[in-house]
Order: structure tokens, then C-alpha cells, then sequence
């Protein structure tokens, strides 16, 4: 799908991943709906994006997910791309996963996104098409020690997604995952960590990916509608290991 004067929801996009691809969709003549928890970061940021809109929601919180649709809707006057890049880490060993916690991440990686796409699904049948973009993350593909609740949640995200695939194509709906690698973004910062935890961001065959690196990965997979999009190619040989 060409992007431009397109509109595309971009969850999670108040920085990082979700900023640069902002941008970068917006300098190829898309129209987007930046969406965040941050409003006053969002504020700045559509100021200096042309046909853009700043929209407050936590993706946590389904009403305020489909109230997101709609005023993207209302404004718009379509919805022709979903992008749930929306998230938020958490390092624990499975002994010691809190259960609120996880249920947290859980809400937050999975149910919003999957949310967020029943709302746009009926919006972007009537208009013929569309496609929904969802980041999932490298540990989807691995087992790693102390990310088991992140990996599962990303895990799930990718199961819904390649299903949704498969069932959105007569409708002509695209749904693509994406697999970033280590980004150097707040990411990190911002993952909640089991107390102990002092592993450090950049181990690897590489020391990490820049946002705009990631953003360009996921334009690619709203041109190309391939169903998954790695990181880095090493990433794709992994899932074929395990075919």
C-alpha cells in the first residue's frame, strides 16, 4: 500500500519507535493520528507535523481505545492504517513474575492492540481495504531467561495477528507483524524490571537499531503487506530453525 494520503493511527508515539515512524510516514504524505498517554508531548510534536492530530489514550483502557478510533475517525474521515506499536517491557524470571504485573503487560501489548484493531477492522471493510501493522519484538523468536511474560505477551500479539491475516483477506485487509531488535530508544528505560535485575541493553550480534532504522522496517511492511517483517535477516533464519 502506497502511504501516501493515506491515514494511519500511530499508537505509542509520543517517541521512539512510534515518533520516528511518524515522521517519516507523514514526509511521505500520510495524514496521522499520533496517538499517547503524553498529550502535552503530542501537542508539540503535531505542531511541527503537517496533517497530523494529537490524540490522548491509554491503550490499556478500552474505552478510551475505541473513543481514539472514533475522533480519528470523525476527523479524518477515514481510517486506512493501524500501526500498535503501543508497549512496555518486563524483565522477570517466571518464579518471581508478579501476576498484577503481567496482567498489566498483558492488557497493554495484547488486549489494546487487539482492541484497537476490532474497532478499525469494520471501518476499513466498508472503505475496501486496509492494513494493520502490529510490532511485536525479537523475543517472540527466542527464550530468553527473565523476559518469559514479555516474550509471551509478544508471542500472543503475533498469534492474533497472523490469524487476523488469514482471516481478514477477502476483505482486503493487510495484517503484518513486525519484529524490531534491540532499539536504542527508552525502551529499556521504561521496562519494568523484577528487583535484581541489572542486565544491560546492547548484547548481541549487533549493538542495537536506531528508531528511524525500525520506522523504515515497518514503512516496508505497509508497502509490501509481507506477512512478518524482521529486524535483521539472522532474525528470520531463527523461525526457520524451528519450522
Amino acid at each position: 500500500m502506497n502511504v501516501r494520503d493515506k491515514v494511519v493511527i500511530v499508537t505509542g508515539a509520543s517517541s521512539g519507535i512510534g515518533l520516528a515512524t511518524a515522521k517519516l510516514l507523514v514526509k511521505r504524505g500520510a495524514k496521522v493520528a499520533l496517538v499517547s498517554r503524553s498529550m502535552e508531548k503530542l501537542e508539540k510534536i503535531s505542531a511541527e507535523l503537517s496533517n497530523s492530530i494529537a490524540i490522548r489514550a491509554d491503550m490499556t483502557k478500552i474505552l478510551e481505545i475505541k473513543r481514539m478510533v472514533d475522533q480519528t475517525h470523525e476527523h479524518f474521515g477515514r481510517v486506512d492504517i493501524l500501526i500498535n506499536n503501543a508497549g512496555q517491557g518486563y524483565d522477570a524470571p517466571v518464579e518471581k513474575t508478579d501476576i498484577d504485573t503481567f496482567h498489566y503487560i498483558f492488557d497493554l501489548d495484547v488486549i489494546g492492540p487487539l482492541v484497537a484493531m476490532q474497532q478499525v477492522i469494520p471501518i476499513m471493510r466498508k472503505q475496501g481495504g486496509g492494513a494493520i501493522i502490529n510490532i511485536s519484538s525479537g523475543t517472540a523468536l527466542m527464550y530468553l531467561p527473565n523476559m518469559s511474560a514479555y516474550s509471551a505477551s509478544k508471542r500472543a500479539l503475533a498469534g492474533i495477528s497472523l490469524t487476523a491475516r488469514e482471516e481478514l483477506k477477502t476483505d482486503n485487509i493487510t495484517v503484518s507483524v513486525v519484529y524490531p531488535y534491540i532499539t536504542l530508544t527508552e525502551f529499556e528505560k521504561n521496562t519494568i524490571k523484577a528487583s535484581g535485575d541489572n542486565r544491560e541493553q546492547g548484547s548481541g550480534p549487533s549493538p542495537g537499531d536506531t528508531a528511524d532504522y525500525v520506522a523504515q522496517k515497518i514503512l516496508d511492511g505497509i508497502e509490501s503487506g509481507e506477512a512478518e517483517i524482521f529486524a535483521h535477516d539472522w532474525m528470520k533464519k531463527m523461525t526457520e530453525r524451528k519450522a
